[in-house]
């Protein structure tokens, strides 16, 4: 019996420290990719910071088109920095599209300490709209990949002015992603589970919130009547297809879903670069026009 003791102690010890680790990993603060600038590609722009309502100043480049009075927030993935994405905004500004791009709390040159996977990171993308409508853009449309697409997911029902979205690469259910990821990683199938359930719930705890109420499958719906385009790789090794194609059955009207089969995780622009502009920079286009 102190045996058997012993050894669900030191099994309960071993799962909490992993469980420590995963919330450790998907919460911290993270180095930034790369830095750039939009003058890399010729570029006009702006230096600019806002609030959060949370108090959390944010830092990103408005990069506006000449005239326009319609723009789309670029949202990027966890544990990077808006950097990488700045290849996108040409295109925009091409069709008279305004780009605001910033960093999340917790990444890059903005504030905060600590990432939450989405769920405080929606404030993130409410404040970016606030500071748009100030500048008086009349129509908003956001761009997320990654983690930036659970955002653009489940922040945007929170806004009425935002007319279109488009996620890219967006997880599901946080926890399966991080399940997925633990067995990409080599995470026995058996213990991938609970250990991103225990990472998941700790992570919570440290933030004070439930990280799974942000979740983009209890918000895609909302979004209608607002356009949606969901983007996915067949091949993505965190989320499952048939976990994608039934948050898109769930959605509202109007709605389009694009799964290209030879691609993985947020690289449909690599496997499909032509199609891939004329679908974002298309569906922008139309669903942000008068």
């Amino acid at each position: 019996m102190v045996w058997a003791l012993m050894v669900l102690l030191l099994v309960a010890t071993l799962a909490g420290i992993a469980g420590a680790y995963v919330a450790a990993t998907i919460t911290r603060r993270r180095t930034p990719d790369r830095t750039a600038s939009p003058s890399d590609y010729g570029l006009e722009h702006e230096t600019v910071h806002f609030t959060t309502e949370d108090g959390i100043t944010l830092t990103g480049w408005l990069i506006p088109a000449p005239n326009a009075d319609r723009a789309v927030i670029f949202l990027h993935g966890h544990a990077g920095s808006m950097d990488p994405d700045l290849k996108y905004a040409p295109w925009f500004r091409e069709r008279g599209i305004s780009v605001l791009m910033f960093d999340f709390r917790g990444h890059g040159r903005s504030a905060g300490r600590h990432v939450s996977m989405g769920y405080f990171e929606r404030r993130d993308l409410l404040a970016a709209e606030k500071f748009l409508m100030e500048r008086g853009y009349e129509r908003i449309g956001v761009l997320g990949f990654s983690m930036g697409g659970a955002v653009a997911l489940s922040g945007s029902p929170q806004s009425q002015r935002i007319c279109a979205v488009v996620a890219d690469g967006s997880f599901v259910r946080l926890r399966n992603a991080i399940r997925q990821g633990a067995q990409e990683r080599g995470v026995p199938h058996l213990l991938a589970g609970p250990l991103a359930a225990l990472g998941v719930r700790i992570a919570g705890w440290r933030l004070g919130t439930d990280l799974e109420a942000a979740d983009p499958e209890r918000w895609a719906a909302k979004i209608a009547p607002r356009a949606l385009l969901l983007i996915h790789g067949a091949k993505d090794p965190y989320t499952a297809t048939e976990e994608v194609q039934a948050m898109f059955a769930a959605a509202g009207e109007p709605k389009e879903l694009w799964v290209v089969p030879g691609a993985g995780h947020r690289n449909v622009d690599e496997v499909e670069p032509a199609a891939y502009k004329e679908k974002v920079i298309g569906f922008f286009d139309h669903w942000l026009a008068e």
